[in-house]
């Protein structure tokens, strides 16, 4: 990296770390550093009074310094909190030489830098508790400066609150704000007890493959890619449905995986294009079993995470205690519209579309249309946890149809806060009727849907081996953790969403600068002036560009020989004359 692409704090501190190496310390050791007590741990554990001092060794991250000529604190981050340090010349440098105190603590260190502090615990004059610091190690050089983040009187001043850089530097963004840290620690207890959950019941927990033949389990556009020594084009999975349903033909009672998935569609504040799902799939069970089973996991996860099961989430006051209300797709379709699509064909739903201000195309089928009057006109309705159930057959290709009505299936979707969280039928394990549904979803593929579903032919292989009665729920675990965490958008609970590539400006290559005469030598320091192309160069004025060059060559200590004004007046007559 250039000198000259750095900031003034980042070259101070490069100049640091090259002292440090002077004086003979590595800013970087390889040996372990031996920690016994964390920063919470020291706070619960200290007592006053206490007849032996506690004795601790702790490492973390510089927060911040104040420097008090022969004595200073620091405040100490480690991954679960932070603690006070006192730390004195004499302590540090207990002999003649005080270079370490003087030159090496007060000087050479930063904020953000990493340490390691052996001393005792104490409580200071203004009640804090904190560490008396006998011994300090250097564990970690930090070259760039972090966000100052400013507390006084319980405000907080300079937040690193911009949404774009707290995505794409979300080590930064654990760092300096506490409260994302949280956030992700309600995460894993989520995942925890759900697995827990899952696993009191006696069902396995199993792998099932990234890299699938055929995209299915879901109606969703798929990413592709190929396999070169296969030579076969593979997909990356939308769902893992039809692999855990062929473990259950396999003997499995109950099998189920956290499923990292991927579909190649729209990005908002619920979507992203790769997400998690906990899928569970289990014999001789239905989707009446299932909402039982769903409504005491989730009131359970929301006690375990929140301590109760009254969730704030936006204005809304979410309680997920069980049992959760229970509504036919059908009948809410009619309590919002005042419509009731039971019975109706393709044509008479799309007028029913038309009249409610929907859009449906001509590649639309009766299932798709009706997910799309679902959606606009009902679901944003469902604030409290509701079980929406026996959906048309049309919606749902791999499910059972209903055992008291054949135009509907057993199936239920979890809508919380008005959006949906998991989906669950009584799967269809009849091979013929299975193979007829993939059929119609082929037409609809053919008609121009691309997300109907692949008809997977080993899959149905399987099921004609037989597979008992079995109870399937997809749960979307980020849209689960936003509800537990109180977040509006899943970026916040994705620790590296998905981004755009960050935007980089048009520069022109150092060769198009040399072939109009200019000096190597000068191109990067011509660029950082802010003339990244010719046609930059071209609009300046030489005398203003002469003095900029010369001002940085002086800031930077660069030691080029300054050119004159008259060499600068042809450079940038050769770039107007290039540009033309």
């Amino acid at each position: 990296m250039s000198q000259l692409d750095l900031s003034e704090q980042e070259i101070i501190r490069r100049n640091s770390l090259t002292e440090l190496r002077n004086l003979g310390i590595d800013p970087y050791p390889a040996q372990e550093y031996v920690v016994n007590a964390y920063t919470n741990q020291i706070k619960e554990n200290f007592v006053d009074g206490a007849e032996e001092r506690q004795q601790v060794s702790i490492a973390g991250r510089i927060m911040t310094r104040r420097i008090m000529g022969k004595a200073s604190f620091i405040e100490l981050k480690d991954s679960v909190g932070r603690v006070q340090v006192y730390i004195t010349r004499d302590d540090l440098c207990p002999g003649e030489d005080k270079e370490f105190y003087n030159t090496v603590f007060k000087r050479l260190l930063d904020i953000g830098d990493f340490v390691g502090i052996k001393g005792y615990v104490f409580r200071t004059q203004t009640g804090e508790v904190t560490v008396h610091a006998e011994e300090l190690t250097i564990l970690s050089k930090s070259l760039r400066p972090l966000p100052i983040v400013k507390e006084k009187d319980g405000v907080i001043y300079d937040a690193f609150t911009d949404p774009e850089l707290r995505y794409r530097q979300r080590y930064v963004d654990l760092v300096v704000n506490e409260d994302v840290r949280d956030i992700f620690l309600k995460r894993t207890i989520v995942f925890n007890t759900m697995r827990n959950f899952i696993n009191s019941f006696g069902y396995i927990e199993v792998d099932t493959p990234v890299l699938q033949p055929i995209p299915g389990g879901a109606t969703a556009r798929p990413f592709t890619t190929h396999h070169n020594a296969l030579d076969m084009p593979l997909y990356l999975r939308i769902a893992n449905e039809l692999y855990l349903k062929r473990l259950i033909v396999g003997g499995f009672e109950g099998v189920y995986e956290f499923s990292r998935n991927f579909r190649n569609e729209g990005m908002d504040r619920t979507h992203n294009p790769e997400f998690t799902v906990m899928e569970l799939y289990v014999s001789y069970k239905d989707y009446n079993w299932l909402m039982t089973f769903t409504e005491q996991m989730i009131e359970k996860i929301c006690l375990e995470v929140n301590g109760t099961t009254e969730v704030k989430v936006g204005n809304n006051l979410i309680n997920f205690k069980a049992p959760f209300n229970r509504v036919t797709m059908l009948d809410a379709i009619k309590e919002f519209t005042g419509i009731d699509i039971n019975g109706m064909d393709e044509n008479q739903l799309r007028d029913v579309c038309k009249t409610l201000g929907i859009e449906a195309d001509d590649t639309m089928g009766k299932g798709k249309m009706i997910d799309e009057i679902f959606g606009e006109k009902c679901e944003g309705n469902y604030i409290q946890p509701t079980f929406i159930t026996d959906y048309p057959v049309e919606m749902s290709p791999l499910t059972k149809k209903h055992r008291d009505n054949p135009a509907l299936t057993e199936r239920f979707e979890l809508m919380v806060n008005g959006k949906e969280i998991a989906n669950a039928y009584s799967e269809l394990n009849d091979p013929i009727d299975q193979r007829e549904r993939f059929e119609d979803q082929l037409r609809l593929s053919e008609k121009g849907d691309d997300e109907a579903m692949f008809i997977d032919q080993d899959f149905l292989r399987a099921l004609e081996y037989g597979m008992p009665p079995t109870a399937g729920i997809g749960i979307g675990m980020d849209r689960l953790v936003m509800l537990m965490t109180n977040q509006t958008t899943i970026q916040e609970v994705l620790l590296f969403p998905q981004m755009k590539l960050e935007k980089t400006q048009k520069k022109d290559s150092s060769s198009k600068y040399t072939s109009i005469n200019i000096p190597q030598d000068w191109v990067s320091v011509i660029q950082k002036a802010g003339y990244l192309t010719l046609e930059d160069l071209s609009k300046t004025n030489p005398n203003k560009l002469h003095q900029e060059l010369c001002g940085l060559n002086k800031k930077h200590k660069l030691e080029l020989q300054n050119p004159t004004s008259e060499q600068v007046s042809h450079w940038v007559e050769n770039a107007i004359n290039s540009v033309k």
